[in-house]
């Protein structure tokens, strides 16, 4: 039996947004998609090929709408983090791993 421990800081907000991560021990791009996000971190969800790991530096793209972009004067919002937790639980059922990031 294992006993958890909470980490968070901060309060995570639900959010589904496309997300695209770059893994530079791959030297490509990875879709997926938000589950939650806080100000500290975010847990995304990617197919279960990414090859992601623990204490890999990874970059998140988030992308944006053609009237924010317009607001804001880019089409994505880029976020460097760290690798924290790579969840395999539903990599049967769903086909995709649940990756935790906590941003630089």
């Amino acid at each position: 039996m294992q006993t958890l421990i909470e980490q968070r800081t901060d309060i995570r907000n639900k959010v589904t947004w496309p997300v695209s991560v770059w893994i530079p021990e791959a030297n490509r791009f990875f879709n997926g998609r938000s589950c939650n996000i806080s100000k500290s971190g975010v847990f995304i969800t990617l197919p279960v090929t990414t090859p992601i790991q623990t204490g890999h530096t990874v970059e998140l793209n988030f992308p944006r709408t053609e009237p924010l972009a317009q607001e804001k004067g880019q089409f994505a919002r880029i976020k460097g983090g760290k690798v924290v937790r790579v969840d395999r639980n539903k990599l049967l059922e769903e086909a995709e791993i649940g990756v935790g990031i906590a941003f630089n």
